[in-house]
Formats: C-alpha cells, sequence, structure tokens
C-alpha cells in the first residue's frame, strides 16, 4: 500500500518515510503542550473561562503565551465559554417613588473595603419552585459580601444579606453606602430603619435603568451562567446549598475577576488585611 501510494503521489518511498519519521518543529510541540494545558484550565473552571482568563489563569503558574494563540487553540479544540441567557426582570418597583439620592452614579469602584456595597435580588427555579436570593457585594474587593435565600423576597430577605455583610466586613458609620434598584423591598421603611441601625447610606438607581446597577446584575448574570443554569435543583434546599458553595468557593475564592487584575476578591481582601496590620 505504501509503494502504491508514493507511486500515485509521485514521491519516492525513501522520501516518504523521511517525511513520516521527521521530529516534530518546536512550534508543534509548543503547540501541543500549550493545548494540553489550556483542556486543564477550561476544566478547572468548569467550563467557563474564556480565552482571556485562561491567559490569566497560565500566567499565574508560570507560563506566558498570546491571546491569539491561546484563542485559536481554543477554537481548535471546540472549548467555548458558556454564555448569557436573557435576563428576566424581577424588581418590583415601589409605588412611593421619592427623590431618594443615587450616590453611585455609576461607579462601582472604591478605594478600600467597606466603603461601597451594592446588592440586588435574583431568582433560581427548582422543580419545587422559585428561591430568591439577595445579595451584598463590596466594591473594592469585588466579594460577595452577604447573603440570603428564601422561597420569598420579602424585605427580611434584604435585611439578613446586610446583617451578614456587616458582620464580615466593619461598617464606618455614616460613610458605608448601600446601592440598590427601586424593588420595594429596597425603599421599604423597615430596610431603611435596618441600614440606619448600621449607619449605612442608602442609594438607589433609577426604575428600569439597568445602568444605575449594572455591576450587581453582572453579578447576577455570572451566577446563572456559570452555574445555575448548568445545574438541574429538584430541591429548594438543593440550590441554596449549592449557590452558598458557589460563591464561597469559586467566585470569592478561586474566580479571576478581570477588574481585579485577574485575581480573586479574597485575594484582595487579603491584601487589604495585610496592610491594615502593618500601619
Amino acid at each position: 500500500p505504501i509503494a502504491s501510494m508514493c507511486q500515485w503521489s509521485g514521491v519516492s518511498r525513501s522520501g516518504y518515510y523521511f517525511w513520516r519519521d521527521r521530529p516534530e518543529s518546536i512550534a508543534r510541540v509548543r503547540r501541543k503542550e500549550l493545548s494540553i494545558m489550556i483542556k486543564d484550565a477550561f476544566a478547572d473552571s468548569d467550563g467557563t473561562y474564556g480565552y482571556r482568563r485562561i491567559q490569566a489563569y497560565l500566567e499565574r503558574r508560570g507560563l506566558r503565551a498570546d491571546g491569539a494563540t491561546i484563542r485559536s487553540i481554543m477554537h481548535d479544540l471546540g472549548l467555548e465559554a458558556a454564555q448569557p441567557r436573557a435576563k428576566v426582570r424581577t424588581t418590583v418597583p415601589a409605588e412611593d417613588l421619592d427623590q431618594r439620592p443615587d450616590l453611585m452614579r455609576r461607579d462601582f469602584t472604591a478605594d478600600e473595603p467597606g466603603r461601597k456595597w451594592c446588592g440586588d435580588i435574583t431568582y433560581i427555579s427548582t422543580w419545587a419552585g422559585f428561591v430568591y436570593l439577595a445579595t451584598v457585594l463590596d466594591c473594592c474587593t469585588k466579594k460577595v459580601l452577604g447573603y440570603a435565600m428564601a422561597d420569598h423576597m420579602r424585605t427580611s430577605l434584604v435585611c439578613e444579606a446586610i446583617d451578614m455583610a456587616a458582620k464580615r466586613c466593619p461598617v464606618e458609620k455614616g460613610v458605608t453606602v448601600f446601592h440598590s434598584d427601586r424593588g420595594s423591598q429596597y425603599t421599604s421603611q423597615k430596610f431603611l430603619d435596618h441600614l440606619k441601625a448600621y449607619g449605612i447610606r442608602p442609594s438607589v438607581g433609577r426604575t428600569g435603568v439597568c445602568w444605575d446597577n449594572a455591576w450587581v446584575e453582572s453579578f447576577n448574570a455570572t451566577l446563572k451562567n456559570e452555574r445555575v443554569h448548568r445545574m438541574v435543583y429538584p430541591t429548594r434546599q438543593k440550590a441554596i446549598n449549592d449557590i452558598a458553595s458557589w460563591i464561597e468557593l469559586r467566585y470569592n475564592h478561586v474566580r479571576l475577576h478581570s477588574a481585579l487584575g485577574y485575581r480573586t476578591p479574597n485575594k484582595i481582601e487579603q491584601e487589604f488585611l495585610d496592610l491594615t496590620k502593618a500601619a
């Protein structure tokens, strides 16, 4: 068969064997090695990292690779990061739309932890019905400081999330700001009194303008895209346990955040704690 193939191709048998047995080029060997590492990184991210986060992941392990090369290899391997679905609006605007201030003005950054917090409510579907998740995120560390889950979205749910955040990050009375949309839970007198007890200043965006609370909206999309939409929850408790685990063990502790220079929220928080101790 080899002789016939060579004759048909117009090459000598010795030429064919030389071509077949030639050593692989350095570039080809490196691409193979890089492909293995990219597959491992993609698997470690649970199939959620695109080429930029893969690049940062590899760099933290001492391997530098061009983003275009990583993207090309991922395409060849058929590795595609999970894509977000369309968002379903869950905000129920308060009837009393007073002139409460927007203290954030779409600036979701902070120089220190505990200065600016943002929160929202989102829902998770289970076979037993919805689970509602209220979150509190820190604008400096990007960490989910507080969260609460239940089969309702009454004001007590968002109060519980604030309680958890306040236990994990000191509140600076009269300085710390909590920003939300104008959902009825966040504009209720009960919630305002709850913030006042901690010395937290309330801030609200405009109704129906997602950019006014864009960062928390982005977190909700990440949660749904990277975890919830890839799971099936037979019970509410299964969902609660899984989401709490994802927040603590992946989002806060492992997931590389682009706004943090591809570091993790826990890493940034620890850096601030170390600076405080040194001072």
